[in-house]
């Protein structure tokens, strides 16, 4: 066998092969995840054809109780909305090895541009973003 023919066929196989392997995506987000601060667990899922996240218990009660509303919205109508059960992420697509996003905190009353990104099985680097800048916090899986 002549060594362009060798090199063809070696060529060819590893084209089937590459060809052939399946896209790496993002590890999945989804489960329930207690927050940096430590204060609440923010259950995600999925939500119609996107990925969202709601809080679904406070480790720490808010400053109002367990019925805290959502009073810092600028939004006057979803003012009355209440914490618990609160989307806080919402718009989630996988995109690679990360999934993009948008974040609100409830405490600021501000949505954010975001970047979720699972760095092992037990953790979540979550960034909100405001133009070029942003912050980055560690979410740990609940037990």
């Amino acid at each position: 066998m002549t060594a362009r023919k060798t090199i063809t066929i070696a060529a060819s196989f590893a084209a089937l092969i590459l060809g052939g392997a399946p896209a790496l995506g993002a590890e999945p987000i989804t489960g329930r995840w207690v927050t940096e601060e430590r204060d609440a667990i923010v259950e995600i899922g999925r939500c119609g054809s996107s990925t969202c996240g709601r809080i679904a218990q406070f480790l720490v009660p808010p400053p109002q109780g367990r019925d805290q509303r959502d009073i810092n919205n600028p939004d006057p109508d979803l003012r009355k909305r209440r914490l618990l059960g609160l989307p806080v992420l919402s718009r989630f697509r996988e995109e690679d090895d990360l999934w993009r996003g948008r974040i609100y905190d409830p405490k600021s009353g501000k949505d954010y541009r975001s970047v979720i990104r699972r760095t092992g099985p037990n953790r979540l680097e979550v960034k909100g973003c405001l133009g070029p800048f942003c912050q980055t916090h560690i979410w740990r899986k609940a037990s």
